[in-house]
């Protein structure tokens, strides 16, 4: 057991840790700035801001430059990446090195003021005090989290437009960096999960997955990787990474950030959020304002979403895909929590939570009657089924309670 004493230590030494981080993120920062812009310049004021990943974010005071610089910045400064891991530097490097190659107006997250690969930092725009969508969701006004929620989906849009056809240029920033490929490693995750996910359902739930449904399953994963639709994404697409400011929502974290098919985003918001932990309900019709909100912005570099039958068929298979991805590996963890026999997680991709069951039985519901509206019967069947067998198995509803600006 432990001592008092014995947590006292534990606590200080986790102070001292986080000190020190803070310390040599400033550091870095101001390192990176003074080789920059050729001139010494002091930061002071840092403000820990206890970033979600495995940066230390701090907000930092420009306390002296001969050069006209912002009040306020922002700096990531990461750890040594893993050998052979993927690099969230270099993902969030070249994300935020291709968006500030854009115009002013085409940017929907912080400007690059300065970056260094080898001190592994980040100096950043500071957007300021901004409340995240999360924030709103959470809050007590209903119309400004509508609000929150359609800025939210018009700029996933505009991010998506403005970096359409910009591949290349993604990559080759990727090569300089050194960084890793996320997305043949989503890739290959996607058609594991894919052809494990059959025998899950079936030893957990006892539910088997029938041949045209298993094509189905497959198809959807080849297809959403084949999609020309191609673009940016933040990946990590949780609302708590998104400022609501003035001039719209803008988006920080691009750790994972890669260029992979929009219509995986644009599945996420139909979900709604299926990657995010303790994800609740929006109102009805929410979701699908949200799907409008972004297709309005991405017709114009992609003509043919305009289709209907075309544009439901693409945002099934991303449903389809997110759905096999968490389901896949969610389902181990839910059981051992719950009892049964099963194994630990197979990936990080996903975080968890205490509502992951009911949630999980609720998009799976979606699913069905989305697939059922489109004329896809035998998978609006299998989704259906799933939906209550999760349900009974983890004695949850197909629902989940709404988001607190909406009760």
């Amino acid at each position: 057991m432990e001592s008092t004493a014995e947590k006292l230590a534990f606590d200080n030494a986790d102070s001292a840790a986080i000190v020190e981080a803070i310390a040599a993120a400033v550091a870095a920062g101001e390192a990176v700035l003074s080789s920059r812009f050729g001139a010494t310049i002091n930061l002071d004021g840092a403000e820990d801001l206890a970033g979600s990943g495995p940066a230390t974010v701090v907000r930092v005071r420009v306390a002296a430059s001969p050069f006209s610089l912002p009040r306020t910045l922002v700096i990531k400064h990461y750890p040594a990446a893993a050998p052979g891991d993927w690099d969230p530097f270099a993902h969030e490097a070249v994300a935020y090195q291709l968006f500030t190659a854009l115009a002013e107006d085409e940017r929907r997250c912080p400007e690059l003021i300065a970056q260094d690969a080898t001190k592994r930092v980040i100096v950043l725009e500071d957007l300021g005090r901004a409340a995240t969508v999360e924030d709103k969701l959470l809050g007590s006004d209903a119309r400004g989290a509508e609000g929150a929620l359609l800025s939210w989906a018009r700029s996933l849009g505009q991010l998506h437009a403005s970096t359409a056809g910009r591949e290349a240029d993604f990559d080759a920033l990727m090569r300089r960096f050194g960084g890793g490929d996320v997305v043949s490693g989503l890739a290959s995750t996607v058609e594991l999960a894919c052809g494990e996910l059959p025998s899950v359902l079936d030893e957990v739930l006892g539910v088997p997955t029938p041949d045209p449904i298993r094509v189905l399953i497959s198809r959807a994963g080849a297809r959403v990787e084949a999609a020309p639709y191609r673009a940016l994404s933040p990946v990590d697409l949780a609302p708590d990474n998104n400022l609501v400011t003035n001039a719209g929502v803008r988006f920080l974290d691009f750790e994972r950030g890669c260029v992979r098919n929009a219509l995986l985003d644009a599945a996420y918001l139909r979900m709604p959020l299926a990657s995010s932990a303790g994800a609740l309900a929006l109102p009805a019709g929410m979701t699908e304002a949200m799907v409008a909100s972004w297709r309005a912005e991405v017709t114009e570099v992609w003509p043919d979403l305009a289709n209907d039958s075309l544009f439901g068929s693409g945002m099934l298979d991303g449903q389809l895909v997110w759905l096999v991805l968490s389901t896949w590996q969610l389902l181990p963890e839910l059981v051992a929590t719950h009892g049964g026999v099963a194994g630990p997680p197979r990936t990080e991709l996903l975080p968890f939570s205490s509502s992951d069951a009911e949630a999980l039985a609720a998009r799976w519901a979606r699913l069905a009657t989305d697939a059922g509206q489109a004329g896809v019967h035998e998978l609006a069947d299998y989704a259906s089924e799933l939906a209550n067998q999760l349900a009974r198995r983890f004695a949850q509803r197909i629902e989940v309670e709404p988001y607190l600006a909406f009760r």
